[in-house]
């Protein structure tokens, strides 16, 4: 606005730039700029740059999703990488998203490249608690008065793979294993039902998926009957589409299902001979 101003005073582009500490060529720029928008196009603007895809209420919702593991998403094995999360974000949102900048989104979140801790920072201790005064009093009474069988579901993988032991060698010489490395697992989904304590599984060696949380209602149904009381997670393999076509049809509409707080229960992944 200034050079503007010592043009308008008659000045020469060259004085005007020298004045300025500026050069000329970005002289003559603004006085182009001024002579075909008007001055006010020589105001500063902000910069808006692109939009974000993911709103912040979406973006928080990221660190859930992930802690049901990736199986819970049709992957093979618990593991996430740059390529597989995106894929996530897609399925749940409908936004696509380049690997390339998922490792700085997830480092925003506080995930970093490592097996994430059981306990997640986004848990929350009061709303958990919460559920332990109000909601579980409330569901042990509506089972009751509904004469509803309580069912508690939860899903785990078991893995083949071989345990780290100590053995004896000679110094400086250590030994080598060779040991058959797989992927292969079982996954397991389980159903307990109080008081009783009876226990009903689904074993299948794939990664479960929507088909297979109905496929374990039907078991339900028929060993145990239709008047249901279902407490599970939010697993994106019982938020399927198809699942909730089957609450809603003639088959499931005796059961009642019921969603536990994010992180809750405490879950546990750790490595063992055999299994993890």
């Amino acid at each position: 606005m200034r050079a503007w101003h010592l043009k308008q005073l008659g000045w020469k582009q060259r004085q005007i730039a020298v004045a300025l500490g500026v050069r000329e060529g970005t002289v003559s720029r603004w006085i182009a700029r001024a002579r075909r928008d008007g001055p006010a196009a020589l105001l500063s603007h902000l910069a808006h740059g692109r939009p974000a895809k993911l709103r912040p209420d979406q973006r928080r919702l990221i660190p859930d999703f992930l802690s049901h593991g990736a199986e819970a998403y049709g992957f093979r094995g618990e593991v996430w990488t740059c390529a597989r999360v995106p894929k996530v974000i897609e399925e749940e949102f409908g936004v696509s998203s380049h690997k390339s900048h998922v490792s700085r989104l997830l480092k925003e979140l506080g995930w970093t490249p490592q097996m994430p801790s059981a306990r997640a920072i986004q848990r929350d201790e009061q709303e958990i608690e919460r559920w332990r005064a109000e909601a579980w009093p409330r569901l042990k009474a509506q089972a009751c008065r509904e004469r509803r069988a309580l069912v508690f579901v939860d899903e785990s993988g078991f893995y083949l793979l071989p345990g780290r032991v100590k053995t004896y060698a000679p110094e400086g010489h250590t030994p080598i294993l060779h040991e058959w490395q797989t992927r292969d697992h079982l996954s397991v989904m389980g159903g307990g039902v109080t008081p009783t304590g009876r226990i009903y599984v689904l074993v299948r060696q794939i990664s479960l998926n929507g088909l297979h949380t109905i496929e374990f209602l039907r078991h339900l149904i028929h060993h145990i009957g239709s008047r249901l009381l279902v407490i599970w997670d939010g697993s994106p393999i019982h938020r399927r589409a198809e699942v909730k076509d089957f609450l809603a049809s003639a088959e499931g509409r005796g059961v009642h299902v019921e969603r536990l707080p994010p992180y809750a229960p405490d879950s546990t992944r750790s490595r063992a001979p055999g299994s993890t």
